[in-house]
């Protein structure tokens, strides 16, 4: 499986695997289901709320890791 990249969209990792939500959750990203998440890379989201972009895709690909 490849990487996430700050580059995808929130949906393009959802869609990849839907549990991946949590650790959007975890981050104060609940809004998954809107129109941004769909437009926006995961690097937009996370300057719009104050995120560390580069923490949460740690995570993400620690979770895709385990999903293998």
């Amino acid at each position: 499986m490849s990487k996430i990249t700050k580059e995808m969209t929130i949906m393009d990792v959802l869609t990849k695997d839907k549990e991946s939500a949590a650790v959007f959750m975890k981050y104060g990203l609940h809004c998954l289901g809107c129109p941004g998440a769909t437009m926006e890379s995961i690097e937009d989201a996370g300057k719009v709320h104050g995120i560390d972009v580069g923490n949460l895709v740690e995570d993400l690909n620690k979770h895709f890791e385990k999903v293998k």
